[in-house]
């Protein structure tokens, strides 16, 4: 297999500036980059094994590394997703101030659990330890965006939103 042929010059160039920003020979140090931009432009925004092992190959390193990276965090998919991934934080300080109700009222407009897509393929669910917001708390992420101080209506009008706009 020769490097040209995997993905397409796009994302290889977008994977090569990332590896430019670390010393030659820890090119490996892009992985988590690699893997992101990877997800996000194949397989409806999950890894397959042939995506990490490719990963792996593009960038000289064993594919187990790879798999360990994608199987760690939780920004990773190892499984089909949503056209719209809502990550919904349910540590401390968003439990305390009201994720598990959030959770609830996601079910209910939803329809589903966390780790289960909607059967439009709309919206998938995922519980999440931290994304780092505790200020804003109940917070949740869907896309690259945050959503905070989180209330049912605040919650209906992101999903009403969503449901008419579905570009990524």
């Amino acid at each position: 297999m020769k490097k040209e042929t995997l993905f397409n010059t796009e994302i290889r160039q977008r994977i090569d500036a990332w590896t430019a920003k670390y010393p030659e020979d820890w090119k490996q140090s892009a992985v988590m980059a690699a893997l992101r931009i990877v997800q996000d432009d194949f397989n409806q925004g999950s890894l397959t094994t042939e995506l990490m092992d490719q990963v792996a190959f593009y960038l000289d390193m064993p594919p187990i590394a790879v798999y360990e990276v994608a199987s760690f965090y939780s920004m990773y998919e190892l499984k089909p997703v949503g056209k719209h991934k809502i990550c919904l934080c349910t540590n401390v300080s968003c439990m305390m101030n009201g994720s598990d109700d959030v959770y609830k009222h996601l079910q209910s407009r939803l329809g589903i659990n966390f780790n289960e897509i909607t059967e439009d393929g709309k919206f998938s669910l995922k519980e999440v330890e931290c994304l780092g917001s505790c200020a804003g708390a109940p917070m949740m992420q869907i896309g690259k965006k945050y959503y905070e101080n989180l209330t049912n209506e605040t919650i209906d009008t992101i999903l009403d939103d969503l449901n008419g706009n579905l570009s990524r």
